[in-house]
């Protein structure tokens, strides 16, 4: 499996939920502070910011409908 780089998750969460890339970075390397705040392993970092950041863009645009 190839490493994924901040801006080639940032891009493919932005395209899945139609939400600007600026917001998605934004959530993303918030998301990634928390996450990383005195974490020891940081090998599957990446895919549990990535699935957070979706999961509370998903929450926004369902609270939108």
């Amino acid at each position: 499996m190839a490493d994924l780089n901040f801006e080639d998750v940032v891009k493919a969460i932005a395209s899945d939920t139609n939400t600007p890339t600026e917001t998605v970075s934004r959530m993303y390397a918030e998301t990634w502070a928390q996450y990383s705040d005195g974490a020891r392993v940081l090998d599957y970092l990446t895919v549990l910011v990535a699935k957070r950041v979706r999961e509370n863009l998903r929450g926004v645009s369902q609270d939108r409908h």
